[in-house]
């Protein structure tokens, strides 16, 4: 008697290709999109270096008073590569930074064919020398009002009667503050501080517009201004009773201060501290 073979049960999933197989869907797969993506970068290159795009107009915005728009854009130009998607920002920044005056620049695109550029400008505070030498204020940089040392054409502030500060590389910032610290005091005895130096002992000397000069010594910035109140605060009346004006002054002794008036030789006051 013959017996029925059973046929397997089908378990309605399809048989798995074998591995071979799938491994080339695989490959073809990820070639197809890869080929996708190409195309679509070079697509993307191509429209971005469409003349379209290319920059047309430069617009500048913020503080524009030492410069005229023109002459800024006529020096930051030809430093400016690409069009409004190719352009580095960075180097577009560093190009108009790099226009006399201008601190400051943001840089950012405007669609579909400019660039926008909001600038700040150096606000100068004081003419700036290194070292102890003789005065060429001509040949001198400047120190602006965040005590930033930067160079400038000296033509453009001979008007303004800035003062000169002196002292080691790095310590612009360091004496603009302590100017700023000694103003006020010298501005109640109605003269105004010429030059300010700091010496590479740390040793501080102000030259009035007078003519008058003044050693103020070494210490903290707290330690030089609490004697140079005291001192501004004494010293009117010595020289209401010689009746003659400021030629020199020492603040670097312990106790009290020498004192030389036109025409009358040295003076020591009485104590400085009360």
């Amino acid at each position: 008697m013959l017996r029925r073979t059973r046929k397997p049960a089908r378990t309605g999933k399809p048989e798995a290709p074998p591995w071979d197989v799938r491994a080339m869907e695989l490959a073809a797969r990820g070639l197809f999109v890869a080929a996708v993506l190409l195309f679509a970068g070079l697509l993307l290159t191509w429209l971005m270096r469409l003349p379209a795009f290319d920059l047309r107009a430069i617009e500048l915005r913020g503080e524009i008073t030492r410069n005229s728009a023109p002459t800024i854009r006529a020096n930051a130009a030809p430093r400016l590569a690409g069009n409004l998607f190719t352009i580095d920002l960075a180097q577009a920044q560093a190009a108009f930074e790099a226009v006399p005056w201008v601190r400051r620049a943001t840089v950012r695109r405007v669609w579909p064919d400019r660039l926008e550029v909001t600038l700040e400008e150096h606000r100068p505070a004081a003419w700036w020398q290194v070292g102890e030498g003789q005065d060429h204020r001509g040949q001198d940089k400047l120190v602006n009002v965040q005590g930033e040392v930067f160079e400038a054409n000296p033509g453009d502030v001979e008007d303004e009667a800035l003062p000169v500060l002196r002292g080691p590389e790095g310590s612009a910032a360091a004496v603009l503050a302590m100017q700023r610290q000694l103003l006020p005091v010298f501005a109640a005895l109605d003269t105004r501080i010429d030059q300010l130096r700091l010496s590479a002992r740390g040793s501080w000397r102000v030259l009035l517009d007078s003519g008058a000069e003044v050693e103020l010594g070494r210490g903290s910035e707290d330690e030089v201004v609490a004697r140079v109140q005291v001192f501004g605060s004494t010293v009117p009346q010595l020289i209401a009773r010689y009746e003659r004006p400021l030629e020199y002054a020492d603040l670097r002794h312990a106790d009290g201060y020498a004192l030389r008036l036109k025409g009358v030789g040295t003076v020591v006051p009485a104590l400085m501290k009360k």
